[in-house]
């Protein structure tokens, strides 16, 4: 299969609720560990669903206190992911102007914002923080590891819900395409663990409510799945033009070949099978690749009875029934802005390991599902290209694809 590695990927960075970074939280994927658990606190007692998947770690251990102290949750997990991504790189020298950064969030700085409200109504005007406008901003993670990093290339912020850090790296991959940059540090986060986003997802009847077994509660493509749960993290990796990565001897995990990007423009919370199958069609055509050539697809499979079935029905209408499919939501829940780019990295991580995460909670396929999903235990094998999806309220449809390098 010929691959013009272009761009490729040479850092990468996670913070989720199965590890706090990209080692020990790919070691989870493939052990197929659960990073959902009940929500013990007294503000959930009144919620109809009251389990989510929570990072295991506080991020505010990993920054200074000031640092803690001025950023939104998803602000802390954007600057902690990519600090681990551009050390991965190799923390190399470049000119500002050719570095950029792209990171994307479904709701941005939503538990900041709903906090410094109640300190509003409690305590009066002179009480609300000074910082917190720049912490609820959903651009404020990309702004604030554009700063960290001098990254003087643009700072971008895609806000496409469940889409945003899938489009990220669509849109990374444009800026080097275009020749503007020559590195792009791009991912998505999100922390919306929350009494209102929980409260708001349970009334749109999107939510499982398997309160009393959360570790078996997601179960993308199972008969007995009834809805998503609600996740935090964030996941970055650095894009790289590929002459510049190897002039400096940089490793690349693999290569990110061609996105495509669509709008269902049909329903405000459905993305439709027409929208899906255009995504993906036109990641096929930027990466110049065949459907014969993608072994692996990443799903987007967030575990909604009807969402799972319409993906299958994309998945099977463009590349067949040969791919061998995986959905890690299963482990760690629904990360919304940030689960695009952790299920990319999932699967460019699977093509180069020979190794692709098991979809937990998998008792059942459901019979309108043709896939040959991977349950049970990781599976071994050799693939040479993968594609992932991702999909977002308000008809956003993202296609990734991945090769090895």
């Amino acid at each position: 299969m010929p691959i013009a590695n272009d761009v490729l990927i040479s850092g990468l960075g996670a913070f989720t609720p199965l590890g706090s970074d990209m080692a020990t939280t790919w070691s989870a994927m493939l052990a197929g560990e659960n990073g959902i658990e009940a929500l013990d606190e007294s503000w959930a007692e009144q919620l109809p669903v009251r389990i989510a998947a929570r990072l295991k770690k506080d991020p505010a251990e990993s920054l200074s206190r000031t640092e803690a102290r001025r950023l939104d949750r998803s602000e802390q997990i954007a600057l902690v992911t990519a600090r681990e991504a551009w050390a991965d790189a190799g923390a190399p020298e470049i000119e500002p102007e050719r570095l950029a950064v792209v990171i994307g969030t479904g709701i941005g700085g939503v538990t900041s914002l709903l906090a410094q409200n109640r300190t509003l109504e409690n305590s009066g005007p002179r009480r609300v923080s000074p910082h917190t406008v720049p912490m609820l901003m959903a651009n404020g993670p990309a702004a604030w590891v554009s700063m960290d990093l001098d990254a003087q290339g643009g700072a971008h912020a895609p806000v496409s819900a469940c889409a945003s850090g899938a489009e990220a790296l669509a849109l990374g991959l444009d800026l080097i395409r275009s020749g503007r940059v020559d590195m792009v540090v791009a991912g998505g986060v999100e922390a919306s663990v929350h009494p209102l986003p929980l409260a708001a997802f349970g009334q749109m009847m999107a939510l499982s409510t398997a309160n009393d077994d959360p570790a078996h509660a997601c179960r993308p493509f199972d008969t007995g799945r009834n809805g998503f749960v609600l996740g935090e993290g964030g996941s970055v990796v650095v894009l790289e033009r590929a002459d510049h990565a190897r002039a400096r001897g940089a490793r690349a995990y693999g290569a990110l070949l061609g996105a495509g990007i669509s709008s269902s423009a049909s329903h405000i919370t459905a993305s439709d099978v027409p929208g899906q199958v255009r995504a993906m069609n036109q990641s096929l055509r930027d990466a110049g690749l065949a459907p014969a050539d993608i072994g692996l697809v990443h799903a987007h499979a967030t575990s909604t009875p009807q969402g799972d079935v319409a993906e299958a029905e994309a998945i099977a209408s463009v590349l067949g029934e040969h791919p061998v499919v995986t959905a890690t939501k299963s482990m760690t829940g629904h990360l919304l802005g940030a689960s695009g780019t952790l299920g990319a990295v999932a699967a460019m991580l699977a093509i180069r390991d020979g190794a692709v995460p098991p979809t937990r909670n998998l008792d059942t396929l459901d019979p309108a599902v043709t896939l040959d999903v991977v349950a049970g235990s990781a599976r071994s094998g050799s693939w040479h290209g993968a594609l992932a999806n991702s999909f977002g309220f308000g008809g956003h449809n993202v296609s990734l694809v991945f090769g090895q390098v």
